[in-house]
């Protein structure tokens, strides 16, 4: 920070004398400049202590000459007596006083070079203190970053190094941790009282509302960029912790080129903390993968015991299950279960089970949150959702007790089915009655998920009571070959969601276009062409069942 012109005039050595402007020497001297013209001022950037004798100036050039100045926005003025003008011309005075611009006598003795040499030395003084705090910031918060807390140590510390407030946020920019020290930005939001977290959780999720357009401007940038906001009130900062997410900061100042320092400081170790564990959280996602096998294998206790080497338990039942499609699975899973990756890799949530499971990240979430969770899933991509009061620790005794004492059916017996050759076969897994709670609830989020956009949940499907009794893999097979045809059509036009909006509008041609966005003549000719390729009339009932059946799998 410039030195006050207060603190220059009152260096003894120099015998400055202030003549006027006295409230005004509170003014930061980014610089001296020496100028014998009658308008200095194009040569000027403003915050300077103008020096001169005077020697083109005479009383009637005082009003102009000063109101010029304090225009331009200098620091004040010194000036030199002794050569051109034996005392400062009343004037000068005068004039500086009204516009409040502070004016300063020079004596004879005294060089203007050495007043520039005590401005560059206070100068030099002030930057070498604040690169000292900077580095002395530095190390606190290496310090914070070695904590066992990491990355949300790091973020308390850096809101107090900048006086203001840190938010900590995933990639879609949900909340992950919040900390500030400024009046009603009072505390983090995973160290607390509820008070605390009633409090600063509002406060910080609505800041962090407010950052989505940003974020998402910063999400889309080609290369890693960050950005900085200002209203009259407030100075924020935002950046990229890689792929990893974004972090911003805030004050009630203008941040100097100290503050950025230690503002980037601050996203590196943030950026390093975060990208160090990728290893270790992969390794924990492959455990919770294997823990997934064992919960839908029946072996719930063993589940539950492999989860207690993590640190981790099983969700408080009953669960609904999420069958999540997302581009980024680890920000997902950090997000939903609202920690922050630990030194270990290991996560500190417990509430929300996560695992990757074939392409999908699938979610055991509490009944009570879930709604709360399948929004935040819905940021980070398409979300199927099972039908709530899934029960898991009872899972294990009813596999051994529905695999006890079945027979297989005989050849012939009642509930087989004749198979056509004409048209693709459907089982409907109804001898599967020792499949449990929790795979049936799997099954269902995935096929919730065909139909998300971004959001579908198998309640709401219709003929769910019907799709509930096939078996996957044969229904995706049946699927598969039924609307093959339509599939292999070489037209550009998507057979396949134009026989999916004209079932699910009933059939009505000018809903179904509309769904669709194309004209109904248009979609009039591409239901002609399905019926041509599939050898299937559309207005009949069973053949609309059997469609809709297919284009739900």
């Amino acid at each position: 920070m410039a030195p006050a012109l207060r603190r220059i005039t009152a260096i003894v050595p120099l015998h400055l004398e202030v003549l006027a402007g006295w409230n005004g020497l509170d003014r930061p001297v980014r610089w001296v400049a020496v100028s014998e013209l009658e308008d200095p001022t194009p040569f000027l950037e403003g915050g300077e202590l103008v020096l001169t004798t005077g020697m083109r100036l005479s009383a009637g050039d005082a009003e102009p000459y000063i109101s010029r100045l304090v225009a331009r926005g200098v620091a004040g003025l010194g000036f030199g007596v002794g050569l051109s003008h034996d005392a400062v011309p009343p004037a000068f005075a005068e004039a500086a006083e009204a516009a409040g611009l502070p004016l300063v006598e020079v004596p004879r003795d005294t060089p203007f070079i050495a007043i520039g040499k005590a401005v560059s030395d206070l100068l030099a003084g002030e930057q070498y203190e604040e690169i000292s705090r900077a580095f002395a910031a530095q190390g606190r918060l290496t310090r914070a970053a070695l904590q066992r807390e990491g990355p949300v140590a790091v973020v308390d510390r850096l809101a107090r190094e900048i006086g203001g407030w840190a938010l900590l946020l995933d990639p879609a920019g949900a909340l992950w941790h919040a900390a500030g020290t400024t009046g009603r930005r009072a505390a983090g939001l995973h160290a607390g009282t509820d008070d605390k977290r009633g409090v600063a959780g509002d406060w910080a999720r609505e800041t962090a509302r407010s950052l989505e357009p940003e974020i998402a401007r910063l999400r889309s940038a080609p290369s890693l960029s960050s950005l900085a906001l200002s209203t009259p009130d407030e100075h924020v900062v935002v950046q990229p912790l890689g792929r990893r997410g974004f972090f911003a900061v805030g004050s009630p100042r203008p941040f100097s080129p100290i503050a950025y320092t230690i503002v980037n400081a601050a996203g590196s170790l943030l950026t390093l903390a975060l990208e160090q564990g990728r290893e270790q959280r992969s390794a924990a996602a492959q455990v919770r993968s294997a823990v997934l096998r064992l919960l839908l294998a029946g072996e719930v206790r063993a589940a539950a015991e492999t989860l207690a080497a993590l640190g981790m338990r099983l969700p408080e039942e009953p669960v609904t299950v999420l069958a999540c499609d997302t581009p980024d699975p680890e920000a997902l899973t950090e997000a939903l279960t609202g920690a922050v990756p630990g030194p270990r890799g290991a996560f500190a949530g417990v509430g929300t089970f996560t695992a990757p499971w074939e392409g999908l990240l699938v979610v055991l979430a509490p009944d009570a949150g879930a709604d709360e969770l399948v929004a935040l899933a819905a940021q980070h991509g398409r979300v199927g959702v099972s039908a709530p009061g899934v029960e898991i620790a009872r899972s294990e005794g009813r596999v051994d007790g529905r695999m006890e004492g079945r027979e297989p059916p005989a050849a012939g017996a009642a509930g087989s089915v004749t198979r056509s050759a004409s048209r693709p076969h459907l089982d409907t897994g109804l001898d599967r009655g020792y499949e449990h709670d929790l795979d049936r609830a799997v099954d269902q989020a995935r096929r919730a998920l065909v139909s998300a956009s971004p959001v579908a949940r198998f309640s709401e499907l219709a003929g769910r009571g019907l799709l509930s009794l096939l078996d996957p893999a044969a229904a995706a097979s049946f699927a598969a070959a039924i609307l093959a045809p339509l599939r292999e059509y070489g037209s550009r036009a998507d057979l396949v969601e134009s026989l999916r909006a004209y079932l699910a509008s009933n059939g009505h041609w000018d809903a179904a276009a509309q769904r669709l966005g194309v004209h109904r003549h248009t979609l009039r000719y591409r239901m002609k062409r399905v019926s041509e390729l599939l050898g299937r009339d559309l207005d009949d009932p069973a053949v609309r069942a059997e469609l809709w059946i297919a284009v739900c799998l």
